[in-house]
């Protein structure tokens, strides 16, 4: 696949991250959570700028991991039950609890959904559209419950200092919840992103299979 955005760009945008990482590391309120959260983040970034020549990826798949790596950081600042637009967002809408992790969630489908589809098609592993779309989706949902049994393993071995992690806020139905919106999320990416995304694995040199 031939080269999709200026590597100056992509190095301006980890520097971004890098520096705001930093920022929400030193006002966050709870540390561990904060390191917690933002591990996913601490880990990608650095293997995105290191395969970039080897493996580079759609524009828009690196811009909306871009988005995502914000929206985990600013989670990880003020915990997912604290966040300031988050209770802005409640009170608009009359919601009994803080949405903002439901954000999160969402992109937590969103992003590996696109990430297997570019995946799946640029290696020709998949033939058909609907069978593209379901193993997509059951990539995001595998990704989803991974990450409620990382929270329930936390929630065993921290006891009550897991709360933050968790921002279950009192839900007893939130881990469903939560892996429906990242259905959401996935759902998006088949419905909403597919053909905008084999207009960019075009032009920039791979070949979908559908």
């Amino acid at each position: 696949m031939n080269r999709t955005v200026n590597p100056l760009i992509l190095r301006a945008g980890a520097l971004l991250l890098a520096l705001f990482l930093v920022y929400t590391g030193v006002s966050a309120a709870e540390k561990v959570t904060w390191l917690m959260e933002v591990t996913p983040v601490i880990i990608l970034v650095p293997l995105l700028l290191f395969t970039t020549q080897r493996y580079p990826l759609t524009p828009l798949l690196y811009a909306l991991i871009f988005c995502h790596a914000i929206i985990l950081m600013v989670g990880g600042q003020y915990t997912y039950a604290k966040v300031p637009i988050g209770f802005d967002v409640q009170e608009w809408l009359n919601l009994s609890r803080n949405p903002y992790d439901k954000l999160g969630h969402f992109f937590q489908g969103l992003v590996p959904a696109l990430a297997a589809r570019e995946i799946l098609l640029r290696g020709g592993i998949v033939q058909g559209r609907k069978m593209l779309a379901f193993l997509v989706c059951c990539v995001a949902l595998a990704i989803s419950a991974t990450y409620e049994l990382i929270e329930w393993w936390a929630a065993l071995a921290m006891g009550q200092g897991a709360d933050d992690f968790l921002g279950t806020q009192g839900d007893p139905w939130d881990t469903q919840s939560d892996m429906f919106c990242a259905l959401l999320g996935a759902l998006t990416t088949v419905i909403a992103l597919a053909r905008p995304h084999c207009r960019q694995l075009r032009r920039y040199g791979a070949l979908p299979a559908v």
